[in-house]
């Protein structure tokens, strides 16, 4: 039997990364297309054929992070179903390879891609993806989101204050910063805009203003009040605010790691901010590499299939179609839990219990019944 493991587990992997590479291919040339439309623009010294492609070759491990479970299933089907066209497959079942015996090798096979998955989105994609916004940020000379950049929300004492960082600079400054700061009857405090300015990351936390304008609200009376203008070559505003929340809510949360994840949702919390995006995103990371156990029972029962000669291609094109209704499906749950505000654990696990009861659902119906 352990022969027919081996056997089983090179091939699949083998046909696996076959078609990784086929789509990852696919994905290096739409997105070395979509640079190209940067080259030319001047940051601090241009954005160059070299730099696109370092950019793009940087983010294919986020590309193999989103494509692994659509990558298992295909190639798994194929090795399956090529395994019973060619009479192999009945050879060992005959052996004494019983369909218990065959979901047990492929749950082997598909917990080593849950744990490739897992490596590849939490620790190699964060990496990768902080690498290549350096690149854009060095040459294109910012790291901006929207038109308005990031919103945060920080409190302190009794006061609260909704802060707003247009974007990053190259040198990981922040570029175009305000402050509002709230007393405790919601009443604004003080304004305060910066050109530009440096997060300190000492045990004394706190931001490090540049070329400041500052406009502070005395309350004298319920409806008077006087306006204090001040303008301030630096000024230091103590905040628990760090580098990598405004960079979390610069990037996709897609492109997080699990823990960072998980402590900006922690941040939200504690200010008072819906996270519910976030925490969806989180349950995702969670979840999301355990489709590669789903992804690989769903293709066990092509090998208790019948084909005809090139019939096979059929059924690998149908794997195709399969791995791509799931990523729709997952992505379309992400929205939709989103806007009806679905509880984040449950959003981000229907797509995987759904294809894990049609998968149960085949293998006993093809399997085990017949």
């Amino acid at each position: 039997m352990n022969t027919l493991r081996r056997l089983i587990h090179r091939e699949a992997v083998f046909a696996v990364a076959f078609v990784t590479m086929g789509f990852l291919a696919l994905f290096f040339f739409f997105d070395l297309v979509d640079e190209l439309r940067w080259i030319g623009r001047t940051g601090s010294d241009g954005y160059q054929l070299s730099h696109a492609l370092l950019f793009v070759a940087l983010s294919i491990p986020s590309h193999l992070y989103e494509l692994l479970p659509i990558t298992v299933l295909i190639g798994t089907i194929f090795v399956m179903a090529r395994l019973a066209q060619s009479s192999e497959f009945t050879i060992m079942r005959t052996s004494g390879m019983g369909p218990w015996l065959a979901l047990r090798t492929l749950l082997t096979l598909g917990g080593f891609f849950v744990l490739l998955t897992f490596a590849v989105g939490d620790y190699l994609a964060p990496l990768t993806d902080k690498a290549a916004q350096l690149i854009k940020v060095r040459h294109l000379g910012k790291l901006s989101s929207g038109a308005t950049g990031a919103w945060l929300k920080a409190r302190q004492d009794d006061h609260s204050f909704a802060v707003n960082v247009r974007a990053i600079g190259a040198d990981g400054g922040l570029i175009d910063v305000r402050i509002f700061e709230f007393d405790e009857q919601g009443r604004i405090a003080s304004q305060t805009r910066a050109a530009t300015g440096q997060v300190q990351g000492s045990d004394d936390a706190a931001w490090v203003l540049r070329d400041v304008q500052r406009s502070v609200f005395h309350q004298r009376a319920a409806d008077e009040a006087q306006v204090e203008h001040q303008k301030l070559p630096e000024w230091r505003w103590p905040t628990n605010i760090s580098a990598d929340m405004i960079a979390a809510s610069l990037l996709k949360p897609d492109r997080m790691a699990t823990f960072d994840l998980f402590q900006y949702i922690r941040h939200l919390d504690d200010n008072g901010q819906s996270a519910q995006r976030y925490e969806i995103e989180f349950w995702r990371k969670v979840f999301y590499p355990l489709s590669c156990l789903v992804m690989v029972v769903l293709a066990l029962p092509f090998a208790y299939l019948h084909f005809r000669s090139g019939s096979i291609a059929g059924y690998v094109f149908g794997g195709v179609m399969a791995g791509i209704s799931f990523f729709l499906l997952n992505n379309v749950f992400g929205y939709a839990g989103n806007l009806q505000n679905w509880s984040p654990w449950l959003t981000a696990a229907a797509p995987g219990l759904i294809y894990s009861v049609l998968s149960l659902a085949a293998f006993g119906w093809l399997v085990l019944r017949r």
